[in-house]
This record gives structure tokens, C-alpha cells and sequence, in this order.
């Protein structure tokens, strides 16, 4: 959408901050991942450092596969001067929608070294050759 509008001439200069600003405030709330897939699952992975495992959830419902937790402050403000901090608290909520072929049903998820892995296998396609009987006289 800033292709669009660096043709508009003077537009770019007022609008650009508000679309970064948009884009880092989606940053803040959204931790980074990356999703692929194999012959047999789909695996999504989530970025979460600092995050304890008991401080994530995960809800499947209607194909939507949504992620929420939250990083919770352990800074302690005794007597200690702050010049600047880019760590980053608060709640934070993620959804996937779920191929028509994922078995929501069976999804399972890890947690080590502050990377979310979760694994939705694939539905078994159903055996789709039939042996057909030829009738006559």
C-alpha cells in the first residue's frame, strides 16, 4: 500500500509514519513465526523467548488454530537508573487459519528454548479407488 501512495506526491510524507507506526504496534503484539508443511503435517513455529509455558495457550476452533499468552515484567525498579529498555511485556494473541486437510483434532505442541512448536497432522485421505461389479445376462 506505500507503492501505491509514494505516487501521490506529497500523500507519502504524512502517511508513512502512520502505516510504520501500525506495522510496529502489529509487531509488538504479534511474535514472529513461520509456518511449512511435509507429506504427513503442517508445523507452525512461534518465537517466544522469555515467555513460561504455563503463561501460553492454544485454542483450535472452526479451522482457526490462535495462540495467547503473555511476557510478564520481572524488572525490579529498586534504585536503579533506566536509560533506555526494548524488552518487551505484555499480552499477545496469534491465529493461523488451518488447511481444510489439518486434523484439529490431533494437533500437539512443544515448548523448548522459547520456540513454540506445533504440529497439526494431516487427515488420511480416504481410500478413493472402488472395485466395480459389471452386471449382465
Amino acid at each position: 500500500m506505500v507503492e501505491q501512495t509514494r505516487s501521490m506526491g506529497w500523500w507519502p510524507s504524512m502517511y508513512e509514519p502512520f502505516y510504520n507506526m501500525g506495522k510496529q504496534v502489529a509487531d509488538w503484539f504479534s511474535p514472529p513465526s513461520e509456518a511449512g508443511a511435509d507429506g504427513e503435517a503442517y508445523t507452525i513455529t512461534v518465537e517466544l523467548p522469555g515467555v513460561a509455558r504455563e503463561d501460553v495457550e492454544l485454542h483450535a476452533d472452526n479451522g482457526v488454530l490462535t495462540v495467547k499468552g503473555e511476557k510478564k515484567s520481572s524488572r525490579e525498579e529498586s534504585g536503579e537508573d533506566w536509560y533506555f529498555s526494548e524488552r518487551r511485556y505484555g499480552a499477545f494473541t496469534r491465529s493461523f487459519r488451518l488447511p481444510a486437510d489439518a486434523d484439529a483434532g490431533r494437533i500437539g505442541a512443544d515448548m523448548k528454548d522459547g520456540v513454540l512448536t506445533i504440529r497439526a497432522p494431516k487427515k488420511k485421505a480416504p481410500e478413493t479407488k472402488t472395485k466395480i461389479a459389471i452386471g449382465g445376462a
